[in-house]
């Protein structure tokens, strides 16, 4: 990355849950951005002892602490402008007239495309797993010449199958 690049973590629909992988995907951000769908402000709080964080309140994200968020935020990193918004069905603008990325949630789906002046990108869900979707952050490189994204799978645990009273491999 050149010296005059930024590194951007992002993150979306944790509904409460920060995992450990999503924190080690992320380490080494300049700034931390949150598309929605927090859950608990915890997150908020674990993912600002790695750097700032710039977050916007989801659908989901409910009481005093997310009522304190906005619903978009404008982002300036590295002289360009992000505009962050929860449900991409909710732009009511044309980005290309003032951004060059735009950091969407709500639907899980991890996606980065490219238009014909705005990068768009969907971090997807680094919450539960919801259905078949993978559970996923992204990174995005901001830089003088241009915007590059990239979609991180998070390598889970497998989860325990023991039941409480339940000694591993010996029925109960």
């Amino acid at each position: 990355m050149a010296d005059s690049s930024k590194l951007v973590g992002l993150i979306s629909d944790t509904h409460g849950l920060m995992r450990p992988e999503a924190l080690d995907a992320l380490r080494g951000s300049d700034l931390v951005i949150h598309a929605g769908d927090i859950g608990d402000p915890a997150v908020l709080e674990a993912l600002g002892r790695l750097a700032p964080v710039h977050a916007i309140r989801g659908n989901n994200d409910r009481g005093g602490w997310a009522s304190r968020l906005r619903t978009s935020e404008v982002v300036e990193v590295g002289g360009r402008a992000i505009y962050v918004i929860h449900n991409l069905a909710d732009l009511h603008l044309d980005p290309a007239a003032a951004f060059s990325v735009v950091v969407s949630g709500h639907s899980h789906k991890p996606v980065v495309q490219q238009g014909e002046k705005v990068l768009f990108v969907n971090p997807g869900s680094a919450g539960p797993r919801r259905f078949t979707l993978p559970v996923t952050v992204a990174t995005l490189v901001v830089g003088p010449a241009r915007c590059d994204a990239t979609i991180i799978e998070l390598a889970l645990s497998p989860p325990s199958r023991k039941r409480p009273g339940q000694c591993r491999g010996i029925p109960s």
